[in-house]
């Protein structure tokens, strides 16, 4: 069984051993990840100067499952647009949320700015 859904934020804490990873190892036991956010972490390893070993390498460590967009799931991330504006979420922050709300289980993010959203999820931030 799932028991969360992890942004991207929090994948590359736990990889880049940056302020909270040990949280967010803990909440991505048995976790699940949108492809969206999957494409994320990998653009953003590569950015930093990782091969596509390394990020193969670091990424199969992590053995979260991985949600596909469909129809349905990019029609939702949509609909979260006016609602999260005001906090400048990207479509992968939606992408995430939308999942999450979804599976009715909760979010994890390294994004504190997600505390302040008003959505029928909870939102665990782990630093």
């Amino acid at each position: 069984m799932t028991r969360a859904v992890v942004d991207a934020s929090a994948v590359l804490a736990l990889i880049n051993r940056e302020s909270g990873w040990q949280r967010a190892e803990v909440e991505m036991s048995a976790g699940a990840i949108s492809a969206v956010n999957l494409s994320e972490v990998v653009t953003k390893l590569l950015v930093i100067g990782g091969t596509s070993e390394q990020v193969e390498e670091a990424w199969s460590a992590l053995n979260l499952q991985i949600e596909p967009l469909d129809t349905a799931r990019a029609v939702a991330a949509g609909l979260l647009a006016l609602r999260t504006r005001r906090l400048g979420l990207s479509f992968a922050h939606r992408a995430c949320l939308a999942l999450a709300i979804e599976l009715n289980i909760p979010a994890v993010t390294a994004d504190r700015a997600w505390s302040k959203l008003d959505l029928p999820v909870e939102i665990r931030v782990i630093r």
